[in-house]
């Protein structure tokens, strides 16, 4: 019977994304695929980035990833580029050609604008930018969200501290994460509240703590001083 522990990158993108290398036109070399936030209530905070490239990116395809993801996408009714992804561990070791671009993790920008963008290194491999665009999105999409929203709750929360209170030093803790306990799996724990700690110093999820040591050259509260949470 088959199985697979999930973690084949080339199953991790939309099923339409598969048959995209045969349709882009003829002598394309470069492909810039970005990310924004295209309207909302809030400001953007960015957060998720450094996650994504340390769990996913840092290990590289194998043929055994290329044999099962034939098979899956074959199965599937789809096209499958065997010869590209091929190519791309006998040139590559596996390893992705690509630069991804993105504003510090922790910044805060208004709606609308690019926050991330990936670009492929090698022309040869002019298709994978679109390719990883599925996977990108929501390893930045949640954790920037949670981010987000949290950012704006500091922000109401500081104001009632400047108007009721003698000064802003408790703001930190004001908003405590009891997230682990209503998260759908254990790394929508370890993002969602390691984006919570971006803004404040409260937590009870372990499991962001550990993800933390992880994941997160610029940790944030309880590992060293906080990202950026400007005003």
């Amino acid at each position: 019977m088959y199985t697979s522990n999930l973690s084949n990158l080339i199953l991790n993108s939309d099923s339409y994304k598969t048959s995209h290398w045969v349709q882009y036109p003829s002598g394309s070399e470069y492909l810039s695929s970005y990310i924004e936030a295209r309207k909302g209530d809030y400001d953007v905070l960015f957060f998720g980035l450094q996650a994504f490239i340390k769990e996913y990116l840092s290990t590289p395809i194998t043929y055994q990833d290329i044999d099962e993801a034939e098979m899956v996408i074959q199965a599937h009714g789809l096209t499958f580029n065997r010869k590209g992804w091929e190519r791309l561990v006998d040139k590559h070791d596996g390893y992705l050609p690509l630069r991804i671009q993105a504003v510090p993790e922790g910044s805060v920008v208004p709606v609308s604008n690019v926050v991330c963008q990936v670009i492929n290194t090698d022309p040869e491999f002019y298709w994978l930018p679109s390719y990883i665009e599925t996977a990108l999105l929501r390893a930045i999409w949640y954790p920037s969200t949670v981010a987000s929203v949290s950012h704006y709750c500091k922000g109401i929360i500081r104001q009632a501290l400047e108007t009721s209170a003698d000064n802003t030093e408790s703001l930190i803790f004001r908003l405590h994460d009891f997230g682990s306990r209503g998260a759908s799996s254990q790394e929508s724990v370890a993002l969602g509240s390691l984006a919570h700690l971006v803004n404040f110093a409260g937590t009870d999820s372990m499991t962001a703590l550990v993800a933390g040591t992880k994941w997160i050259k610029t940790c944030p509260h309880f590992l060293s001083p906080p990202l950026n949470t400007a005003r």
